[in-house]
């Protein structure tokens, strides 16, 4: 028996294949048979173009329906999806072209002629286009086709999605998702949140990311229940919407926007029963103002790109700062330096183990074992305590790692680009405080002698076309010199407090 996790979804489609599973804010209606027939077309046109069950199709684009139908088509034809980040510019594309070797790269219309530059320099690699307006060539080309009704048959431990996520070595890694991963933790997160039928989600996230694809609509496809379908964030959209929903999933930043906003009261909010929250931190101040102005508790819930979700707390929760228990099949735990599992309340290493942790890092069996135990559990670069009661509590991360807007910005991938530009000697990217992102981007950095006039304003315009913006630097200081210890490693936790107030203007 095949156990591809795109099988699993459609066991569950509604008997009634007309019922409605994407709703645009404009009306338009997409039905669970009409996604289901697109995505058949596009596997056929994989088919047609020779990509085989297990090739890479990168896929950089924005946010609609046709989009969802493509990652749907990529689980049933048994190709490995590769989203990216529609920030990412030039530099961050050409890595990982060169190393996924992808079969297939579907872009936006408008990014096409620097997409088929890169992909000229890797033979074998097929251009489509996607656009937003369900305009371009995959659309084009894979229209007409009969449909590949059969699913690819695969098991729980073939990859089927890749997502690459930054190290502390600079260069991004591709974490393999299994089809395993995706089926088990969307059943796990399934009965902690009681989905239930005649639930509607109301869908503003980004869909290149795990919380917008591997949660919010993995969840939508196996409940199965309508998303209404944003393009992006919008503070007006979320209130005239909200009263339609019973789900909404965001990171923290779209609560304080909301927040912000007189709009949102308890009658906005009365028909929603699930507000989760997660990406990023969510301040207790956030939460507390939330369950005021509208009397629904935020679930806040612990995940990260290697392990989609790990824990979350109940529905109802009436404090903040846990990010909740171990989700069923999901074990937590905190070790020592040298690898002992500590008491409850002792602050350590959190490590993770169940079906929901990827099976490695894309062509890095190196760092893969780096970052496993030898029984199993995932070493998460998180600090944190478990208390008694097996809540878990972050209470700081490894290696630097930086989350602005439920983002993660790796500093010394940052750093690398930084140190590049002519004039620079030596950068230091770290984290500080922001009233809106959770976390802003900062760098101290070192000029060369004879480089005085290089600014800050140059360094930011240069990597402006290297990176996406929410890693570039909204602060950039120079120094004469980078604060470091008796070993010569730069110390960023100094940087950290002398800079701590430099968004929130204390």
């Amino acid at each position: 028996m095949s156990e591809n996790c795109y099988a699993l979804f459609r066991s569950r489609f509604p008997a009634d294949r007309s019922d409605v599973f994407i709703e645009l804010d404009d009306g338009t209606g997409y039905s669970f048979g009409t996604i289901d027939d697109i995505s058949a077309r596009m596997a056929r046109l994989f088919e047609e173009l020779g990509i085989l069950p297990g090739d890479r199709i990168a896929v950089q684009v924005e946010k609609s329906p046709e989009a969802i139908c493509l990652y749907v088509a990529c689980l049933r034809y048994g190709a490995i999806f590769l989203p990216m980040n529609t920030a990412y510019q030039k530099g961050e594309i050409e890595y990982i072209l060169a190393d996924a070797e992808p079969a297939l790269v579907v872009c936006r219309p408008e990014s096409e002629t620097i997409i088929r530059e890169l992909a000229a320099a890797r033979k074998g690699i097929h251009v489509l286009t996607l656009g937003h307006s369900r305009e371009g060539t995959l659309l084009e080309r894979s229209k007409g086709l009969e449909p590949l009704r059969d699913i690819s048959s695969r098991t729980k431990g073939d990859v089927c999605c890749i997502l690459y996520t930054s190290g502390t070595t600079g260069r991004p890694k591709g974490a393999m998702l299994t089809h395993g991963n995706l089926a088990s933790n969307t059943m796990a997160l399934h009965r902690t949140w009681q989905f239930q039928k005649g639930d509607v989600l109301l869908h503003a996230l980004p869909i290149f990311h795990a919380h917008g694809l591997f949660v919010a609509t993995n969840l939508s496809l196996y409940n199965p229940c309508k998303m209404i379908f944003l393009p992006r964030f919008d503070v007006d959209a979320i209130v005239r919407l909200l009263p339609r929903a019973s789900v909404f999933m965001g990171v923290p930043t779209f609560y304080v926007r909301l927040l912000a906003d007189e709009r949102v009261t308890r009658e906005l909010c009365g028909h929603v029963r699930l507000f989760v929250a997660g990406s990023a931190p969510l301040l207790e101040e956030t939460f507390n103002a939330w369950k005021t102005r509208t009397g629904m508790a935020i679930v806040e819930r612990y995940g990260m790109t290697e392990t989609v979700m790990n824990t979350s707390n109940p529905i109802g929760a009436e404090t903040s700062g846990s990010c909740g228990k171990a989700l069923p099949g999901v074990e937590v735990r905190v070790t020592g330096e040298n690898g002992s599992v500590l008491a409850p309340g002792e602050v350590g290493n959190i490590e993770v183990r169940g079906p929901n942790v990827f099976k490695g890092y894309w062509r890095n069996p190196e760092k893969t074992k780096e970052d496993f135990r030898a029984d199993g559990f995932f070493i998460t670069g998180d600090v944190g305590k478990i208390d008694a009661q097996d809540y878990v509590w972050i209470v700081g991360r490894a290696k630097d790692l930086i989350i602005s807007g439920g983002y993660n910005v790796y500093p010394k991938e940052v750093e690398i680009y930084i140190d590049r530009i002519e004039g620079v000697d030596e950068s230091a990217v770290f984290g500080v405080p922001h009233p809106d992102f959770g976390e802003g981007v900062a760098a101290a950095i070192k000029r060369k002698p004879g480089h005085s006039n290089l600014t800050a304003d140059a360094i930011t315009a240069k990597l402006k076309a290297e990176l996406a913006h929410y890693k570039i630097p909204k602060k950039l200081y120079f120094l004469d010199e980078l604060p470091r210890n008796a070993m010569g490693k730069v110390q960023k936790k100094l940087l950290r407090e002398q800079y701590k107030d430099s968004f929130t203007g204390r």
